[in-house]
């Protein structure tokens, strides 16, 4: 039968061996003679104990034929190797109580039977059930169609609520800034800052925030729409109403003219046409846009330059410094990093201008689709801010009653003989429940754990969250792939951007250092 695996310490009859009674000794020849009809006897007990379990299994129908396979084995082994010792045993003990130990036992010989033993004992109910009683959180309305964990925004006086929007210190509650302006302009959205006031969770246009809030999505943006012909005779168009920002977005639209650029000015900067037009419907008329936001702040990337992307111009930039990352495809827009930049853009916007056939690769994107990147960052906007703080909370408050003692004691793993199954947990990005897929040290590897979590979410039918947000002309079927598998708990700018194991050795010691690791995915 091979060694059962180290999960409860438990082994049947014959593994355990069978002990001798206390002083028992050869019987003197004397006395052989008298003895041998009941040797004779006890040699056939073996036979009448596999026929009685061959009438159990007969009898119960409820065993599968693995198991039924093992159990006759053992019983097998019994009448073959029994002798009068084993047969003293099994008069004086309760063959029935070993045989329900082994039934009991027997399902953990193999590693399918470890995946299903770890299911069973890393099993933990929660304390709290979020879908009768939901994350409450104060201070704002719902703004959400459906959530993946119960969400309830508003006011209860019935009940503590779980956060509130507005200053820190009400009465231990958890407290949010949300906010989707520029820190260059309201310092308290700065995040360290933020943090130094006593606000626990932070919902700004950052990346790196506890629950980001940018200004993209599928659902505001037609970024997909089609393309008009470029009819209009100057090169660019501007909106800009704020003549005071904080950067050089002035000087570079005067540098800009200064090199012959023409740029027809719609905004309040600079007016050299008549404002009162539909912004995006008259940005399809220009081969470029000047998409120049009022500060420099990493992520700060406002409408400006979503609107330029449905409208099919290129987008002259001005403002994150990693707007690269919110590019739909490589050489898809110009960035004018400092003043100094002025003038290599203009020659690359004339030179663009006046080739058709490398203007038209910039724009390639709208017709065979934005980069998997940039799906993986818009993609996050399907699921409303307000329904992923709810998620973020409610992780937050289990992750704390994992730390308790019950959760503590489970396995994690199975050892059976040399391999050991891992037991990790994964989600997709947007879901709250945890979804359960095993690994085994043979090939506890990365590539393994990525075809694990797309054979888990194949086996269920598995829908990913964007499906009916994304223009359909980018959807893909039913198909999807993985973009991205990170730990739970990470920021976006890290899961994006920032993270990565180093290798198989790496992620193997992560499993080590975090038993029944949890980890979320982004498909695309």
């Amino acid at each position: 039968m091979g060694v059962l695996p180290n999960l409860r310490g438990s082994r049947t009859a014959t593994q355990e061996g069978l002990p001798l009674s206390d002083g028992l000794s050869s019987p003197p020849s004397s006395s052989f003679s008298v003895s041998v009809p009941k040797k004779k006897w006890s040699n056939f007990l073996p036979v009448f104990v596999v026929l009685v379990v061959i009438a159990e299994i007969a009898f119960l129908g409820r065993l599968d034929m693995a198991k039924n396979a093992a159990l006759v084995e053992w019983a097998d082994s019994l009448f073959f190797k029994s002798s009068p010792l084993h047969d003293s045993v099994l008069e004086s003990e309760d063959f029935g109580q070993k045989l329900g130990d082994f039934q009991k036992n027997e399902g953990n010989l193999g590693l399918d039977s470890c995946e299903e033993w770890l299911e069973k004992e890393d099993a933990v109910v929660y304390k709290r059930d979020f879908d009768k009683d939901p994350i409450l959180v104060i201070g704002a309305e719902k703004e959400w169609r459906t959530c993946a964990v119960g969400c309830s925004f508003g006011f209860d006086s019935s009940r503590k609520p779980d956060a509130a929007f507005g200053s820190p210190n009400q009465g231990g509650t958890v407290s949010v800034l949300r906010s989707m302006e520029s820190s260059h302009y309201y310092s308290e959205n700065n995040i360290a800052q933020a943090r130094r006031r006593g606000y626990k969770i932070i919902m700004t246009t950052s990346l790196s925030s506890d629950v980001p809030v940018g200004y993209f999505s599928w659902a505001e943006y037609d970024i997909m729409a089609p393309m008009q012909p470029k009819t209009e005779k100057a090169l660019a168009a501007a909106f800009i109403s704020n003549c005071g920002a904080r950067n050089f977005r002035l000087q570079a639209l005067e540098g800009l003219e200064k090199t012959k650029i023409k740029i027809d000015s719609y905004g309040g900067c600079h007016r050299n046409r008549d404002g009162r037009v539909d912004k995006v419907e008259t940005l399809k008329r220009y081969k470029f846009s000047l998409a120049f936001e009022n500060s420099n702040e990493e992520d700060y990337v406002t409408e400006k330059f979503f609107q330029s992307l449905v409208a099919g111009t290129i987008p002259v930039v001005i403002g994150a410094p990693n707007i690269q990352d919110f590019a739909p495809a490589p050489g898809s827009i110009l960035h004018i990093k400092e003043l100094e930049d002025v003038g290599s853009v203009a020659k690359s916007m004339n030179y663009l201008a006046e080739n058709p056939d490398a203007y038209n690769r910039s724009l390639r994107w709208k017709y065979e689709g934005p980069s998997d990147s940039f799906k993986a960052l818009v993609d996050m906007a399907a699921v409303h801010s307000s329904c992923r703080l709810c998620i973020h909370l409610a992780t937050m408050i289990r992750e704390k009653e994992e730390h308790s003692p019950r959760f503590k004691k489970r396995p994690c793993k199975c050892t059976r003989g040399s391999e050991i199954v891992y037991h990790l947990y994964v989600r997709e990005r947007g879901r709250f429940e945890m979804e359960s897929i095993f690994l085994r040290s043979g090939n506890l590897t990365l590539n393994a754990l990525e075809s694990e979590v797309l054979k888990k979410f194949k086996s269920m039918k598995h829908v990913p969250v964007w499906k009916q947000e994304r223009p359909e002309s980018i959807r893909g079927g039913d198909d999807y792939k993985i973009y991205r598998i990170y730990p739970v708990g990470m920021t976006q700018r890290q899961a994006l951007y920032a993270f990565k194991f180093n290798g198989d050795a790496d992620f193997q010691n992560h499993l080590e250092i975090n038993p029944c690791a949890k980890f979320e995915v982004i498909l695309v």
